[in-house]
């Protein structure tokens, strides 16, 4: 199974944007974005999306209860955390939620690109 949709959670339209750079053009991923946890968990229902970049501090609802609330509607759910705050606290609290891997912020294009390729890897089993 591939990658066809990806969700960008996060509140800054510019941390948005430089995540999509980072996800390679060829594959014909479909992009979706919300701009806090809350609206992350709408359109996780609405999209079904492959998988989930998800940003920690957000207004209305964070990214650790959008996280949570996404993986209690689907266990299977895979989501990227994408934070700048990598203290050993915050990474085990989101790994312990069910979170795929936790990724600091700017992220790496080559970074993204090694997840997503570990994530196709992965749903292909």
């Amino acid at each position: 199974m591939a990658i066809n949709r990806i969700l960008i959670v996060d509140d800054s339209p510019v941390a948005r944007k430089m995540l999509k750079t980072c996800i390679p053009k060829d594959k014909g991923y479909e992009i979706f974005e919300a701009g806090n946890g809350q609206e992350g968990i709408q359109k996780y229902q609405e999209l079904n999306p492959d998988m989930v970049f998800m940003d920690l501090t957000m207004p209305v609802l964070d990214g650790y209860k959008a996280t949570e609330e996404i993986m209690k509607l689907d266990k299977d759910a895979v989501i990227v955390v994408t934070t700048a705050d990598v203290q050993p606290k915050s990474i085990s609290s989101v790994m312990g939620l069910g979170a795929f891997t936790l990724i600091k912020k700017p992220a790496k294009a080559e970074t993204i690109q090694e997840t997503i390729e570990k994530i196709e890897i992965k749903l292909s089993k």
